[in-house]
C-alpha cells in the first residue's frame, strides 16, 4: 500500500506533456561587425553573406524589394546565413540614406534600411528637383549640414519620422562622425580590398560572387531547411 502510494505521489510530479522550446527566429537578431556594418542573423551561421548596397542605385532596392523576405524566411530565420549590409556609397543622397539608416542603432537598422529603399524612387525624384535648384548653403558649408538640407528636401527626413525618429534625431545621426568614418571605410573596403565593382555585389564566405540579383544568387545559397 505504501509502495502504491510513493509511485502514485511521484507520478504527480512527472509532467504529463513533454513541451520542446520554440524555434528561435534568428531574423531578429541584429550585431555588429569588427568594421562596424549590421550582421542579421546567427552570427555563427556557417555561410556569411555579405551584401554591398548603395541606397541611390534601384538594383539594390529591386533586390530588396524582391529578395528580402525569402532570405530571411528561408535562411536567416533558420540560423544558416548571416547577412552583413555594407555600404558603397556613390553620391551625397546614398551617402545621407546610409546615416539615416544606422539612426537608431541595431533595432531600427533592418527597417530603416528597407524603408528607405522601399520610398526610393519618391525621394529620389525630390533629389533631382533639389539638384535644379541653387543651394542656400555657403560654398565653405559643412558636409554634416549639406546632409541635412538634402534629408530635409528629400524628403527622407519626414520619412524617418513616420519611423519614431524626430527632425532633430536625424540631424545628429548626420553629424555622427564616427558613422561617417565607418560608411566611408566600407565603401574603400568595398572598392579596394574587395573588389566591387558596382552595386549590388554579394560576397559568400569571403568570396565575390558574379551575381546580382536575387535570381542569381539564390541558388548559391545552401539548402534551406524545410
Amino acid at each position: 500500500m505504501i509502495r502504491a502510494l510513493i509511485l502514485f505521489f511521484s507520478l504527480l510530479l512527472v509532467p504529463s506533456i513533454a513541451h520542446a522550446a520554440p524555434a528561435r527566429n534568428w531574423a531578429n537578431m541584429v550585431t555588429l561587425s569588427k568594421e562596424g556594418a549590421y550582421v542579421i542573423g546567427n552570427p555563427a551561421a556557417k555561410t556569411r553573406l555579405v551584401e554591398y548596397v548603395s541606397y541611390t542605385c534601384p538594383h539594390c532596392a529591386h533586390f530588396v524589394a524582391e529578395g528580402t523576405a525569402p532570405l530571411k524566411a528561408g535562411w536567416v530565420s533558420k540560423g544558416l546565413i548571416a547577412v552583413e549590409i555594407r555600404n558603397l556609397v556613390r553620391d551625397r543622397y546614398d551617402f545621407t540614406a546610409a546615416l539615416l539608416a544606422r539612426c537608431g542603432g541595431a533595432e531600427k537598422f533592418p527597417s530603416n534600411h528597407e524603408a528607405l529603399f522601399a520610398a526610393q524612387s519618391d525621394w529620389i525624384a525630390k533629389a533631382q528637383a533639389y539638384e535644379s535648384q541653387p543651394s542656400t548653403l555657403p560654398a565653405d558649408a559643412k558636409p554634416a549640414a549639406v546632409m541635412s538640407e538634402i534629408a530635409d528636401k528629400t524628403g527622407m527626413i519626414a520619412l524617418m519620422a513616420k519611423r519614431g525618429v524626430t527632425p532633430t534625431q536625424s540631424r545628429v545621426c548626420l553629424a555622427d562622425q564616427k558613422a561617417f568614418d565607418l560608411v566611408m571605410a566600407m565603401t574603400k573596403r568595398g572598392l579596394e580590398q574587395d573588389q566591387v565593382k558596382g552595386t549590388p555585389s554579394f560576397l559568400l564566405n569571403g568570396r565575390l560572387t558574379d551575381v546580382y540579383d536575387w535570381a542569381g544568387l539564390q541558388p548559391l545559397l545552401p539548402k534551406s531547411a524545410n
